[in-house]
């Protein structure tokens, strides 16, 4: 599993680092403009990202505009949500707008942060990306 992680607060980051490298390579990005750029250069490379966890508050570029950003990327290689990257916004925003924001950008996921090892890894088995 190929797994962009997408955060500006390093200890989420090496949080989600330490939990997913376990399950092969993690790629980091520290803004959304990064993110997809990371995105747009596996795409091309025909080596794309299983799983992308993006935060919401970025610099640069917030997460719902990333994601958004991502899945037109992803649609312009023929490649839909549903069989392109699994996207699990990883954030400390509980409100309702945003969650439902997300989904309408079609993500795949929402945990609320600190993100728990356990929560995680149960998520990332519904979504068949590890046993």
């Amino acid at each position: 599993m190929k797994t962009l992680i997408v955060e500006d607060d390093f200890t989420s980051r090496l949080l989600l680092q330490e939990v997913l490298k376990h399950y092969g390579p993690t790629h980091i990005a520290v803004n959304g403009r990064e993110a997809v750029e990371a995105v747009r250069a596996s795409l091309e490379g025909k080596d794309r990202y299983d799983l992308v966890c993006l935060d919401i508050m970025m610099p640069e570029m917030d997460g719902q505009t990333t994601l958004k950003k991502i899945r037109e990327l992803e649609e312009a290689k023929g490649i839909l949500s549903t069989t392109g990257a699994k996207i699990i916004m990883t954030t400390a925003l509980v409100d309702v707008k945003n969650i439902v924001d997300a989904f309408k950008g079609l993500c795949d996921g929402y945990m609320v942060k600190p993100v728990k090892k356990s929560e995680l890894l149960a998520k990332l088995k519904s979504l068949k990306l590890i046993a």
